[in-house]
């Protein structure tokens, strides 16, 4: 049962829109907002999660066009990882929309808590296990794989994941790491979308203000993510990862 009225519900995901927006693009998890906020309309969890990853989309751009200082230099691992991640989110999304949402469901609390604790650890593996110079390798790229494949499917946490993946594999700055997640939830997202909307029912009344919302929210999520201390953003995103994660596995129960 919806909790806004039909006549406050474009404003209601509009602002929605805006604080996922700044929150995923800024290193933290997207859906910890938009998602609940379309239930909160009254949609079924299949159409608010269909809706969510068409939204999401928005992201894309505003995050790039704030991000390009830290993008500098990453263009050919980009070249490489991104048709990866479009592909296998696209694959994600076939998955969605051919198989029951509860058998992958149950896993999502244990993917998004591992992710959150592999956040805070992070700075000690990559001292431990990853000498600067051999970063920005192949390394990442099946788990990127594996992460975009979630992400078509699900979503939610999809970017903790990734900002851990990229953090301990590719580059250990945070900014710097940040926009390169940002670029690969982008593909990802896009993929997704266009199989959905191909293939699936997406509710337009839904999305089209919550991702008006979530461009102009992501426009200042790396601008964000650029001035806070690393280790502000590190754990502000690992706790909202580990929120997240309760309340999925609660709600599997």
């Amino acid at each position: 049962m919806a909790i806004v009225s039909a006549a406050g519900e474009f404003v209601f995901l509009l602002v929605a829109g805006a604080v996922a927006g700044l929150v995923g693009t800024a290193g933290g998890i997207t859906s910890l907002v938009s998602y609940p906020a379309l239930l909160a309309t009254g949609l079924t969890p299949l159409a608010a999660g269909v809706a969510n990853l068409v939204a999401l989309v928005a992201c894309w751009p505003g995050s790039v066009a704030t991000s390009r200082r830290e993008l500098t230099g990453a263009g050919r691992w980009l070249a490489r990882s991104l048709p990866l991640a479009a592909t296998a989110s696209a694959a994600g999304s076939l998955l969605l929309l051919s198989t029951p949402p509860g058998v992958f469901a149950r896993v999502v609390p244990i993917l998004l808590a591992l992710g959150s604790v592999a956040l805070l650890v992070q700075p000690v593996l990559t001292a431990r296990l990853r000498p600067a110079a051999t970063r920005s390798s192949p390394s990442a790229l099946p788990l990127v794989a594996l992460v975009s494949v979630y992400s078509g499917y699900f979503g939610a946490g999809a970017g903790v994941l990734l900002l851990a993946s990229v953090l301990l594999l590719v580059d250990d700055r945070l900014p710097e790491a940040n926009a390169k997640k940002n670029m690969l939830n982008g593909a990802s997202t896009a993929a997704s979308a266009a199989v959905l909307v191909a293939i699936g029912s997406v509710a337009w009344a839904a999305v089209l203000p919550l991702a008006t919302g979530m461009f102009a929210g992501s426009t200042a999520g790396p601008v964000v993510a650029r001035r806070l201390p690393a280790v502000v953003v590190r754990w502000a995103v690992a706790g909202l990862g580990l929120l997240l994660a309760a309340r999925l596995a609660w709600g599997t129960e």
